[in-house]
């Protein structure tokens, strides 16, 4: 048996033919006593779900927060206030964050394969300092 394998409740393979590929196996030399208390966690379970919830929660928090009163949001207003079609501005503008909220979410993946998480906080850090340098550059000096 393998300690990647599905836990018996969910498996289709019998105790008793769990307790024979135990036997048999080369991997690990268990016991069929000790079998259940190796199963691997299922991903469906309450401290799972939790986290993503509050990864969730977090997420939401963090970009309706962002996006008040931005130039995103009042340009949306000025959209719909000159249309007067509300709802296909709200369509609009829903499916441009989405995808770019996709966008987003695809890039970090990318990233998070092929750096690690010091170096990408690192270099996160680095592009809100030098983009804060600019702002600060184009408020004082540029006027």
């Amino acid at each position: 048996m393998k300690l990647d394998s599905v836990p018996l409740e969910i498996s289709a393979i019998s105790h008793t033919e769990m307790e024979l590929e135990l036997e048999d196996s080369n991997d690990f030399n268990l016991t069929p006593a000790i079998a259940p208390l190796v199963q691997p966690v299922i991903a469906d379970s309450p401290q799972k779900q939790q986290s993503a919830l509050v990864v969730f929660g977090t997420t939401f928090v963090t970009i309706f927060l962002a996006e008040i009163g931005d130039k995103t949001q009042l340009s949306t207003l000025l959209m719909s206030a000159q249309s007067h079609s509300p709802w296909v501005v709200f369509i609009g503008s829903a499916a441009a964050l989405i995808t770019t909220s996709l966008l987003g979410v695809l890039l970090g993946s990318w990233i998070a394969n092929r750096l690690s998480p010091k170096t990408v906080e690192k270099s996160a850090g680095v592009m809100l300092l030098v983009i804060s340098v600019m702002l600060f550059w184009d408020v004082f000096i540029g006027h």
